[in-house]
């Protein structure tokens, strides 16, 4: 792949000239490999920067001023997007280019990876939790299906007690229950009698 830089070596402009310096020189010193592409001399070279500048990088008159910068046929952006690429430290990218090790782009991506790691870390104890809540949730479950076992084997019980005694044994209930009445009323008069001593 090699970076297509797009120039006029004989404008009249000073501000064009040296945005074209600026760009050169930070390729040539930070070693990467590029064609200068002149387009003053040659018309093919302007006819083709001009057909491959995408539309909305183009200015009102239409015709993009140099420096254009192209990677292959790709079209990477003018000086202003190569100035803010250069002040974030992305130039490798903006050049669609891989960037060499021990850089500072280098650097931001290795931080992204251990980023991604710790969220991936994180996301694995969230999910470790939610299989404990799981659990906890099938022991209760467990414990409340056992509690209506229990439930359901003592209903029998109930139901048979709800069920109406034979005659005599309900006579007999009867029998009890006055004597217990007479009993609690001999306890009543014995306690009052205690108190009266007392006092």
């Amino acid at each position: 792949m090699v970076i297509k830089v797009f120039v006029a070596t004989s404008s009249g402009s000073t501000a064009i000239k040296k945005k074209q310096q600026e760009v050169v020189g930070f390729l040539e010193a930070n070693k990467i490999d590029f064609q200068q592409m002149d387009i003053a001399g040659d018309e093919d070279n302007r006819k083709w920067m001009r057909e491959n500048v995408p539309g909305e990088k183009k200015p009102q008159n239409g015709i993009p001023l140099p420096p254009q910068i192209f990677n292959e046929e790709r079209y990477c952006g003018d000086f202003e997007s190569f100035f803010s690429a250069k002040e974030e430290n992305i130039i490798y990218s903006f050049l669609g280019l891989a960037p060499p090790p021990g850089t500072k782009e280098t650097d931001k991506s290795d931080a992204t990876g251990e980023k991604s790691d710790a969220t991936e870390e994180k996301s694995e104890a969230t999910e470790d939790k939610s299989d404990s809540k799981d659990e906890k949730s099938d022991a209760t479950n467990e414990t409340e299906a056992h509690t209506e076992d229990k439930a359901d084997e003592g209903a029998p019980e109930e139901a048979q007690s709800g069920q109406t005694p034979p005659e005599g044994q309900q006579e007999g209930e009867e029998e009890h229950a006055a004597t217990g009445e007479e009993e609690e009323e001999k306890q009543g008069e014995g306690e009052e009698k205690e108190e009266v001593e007392e006092s």
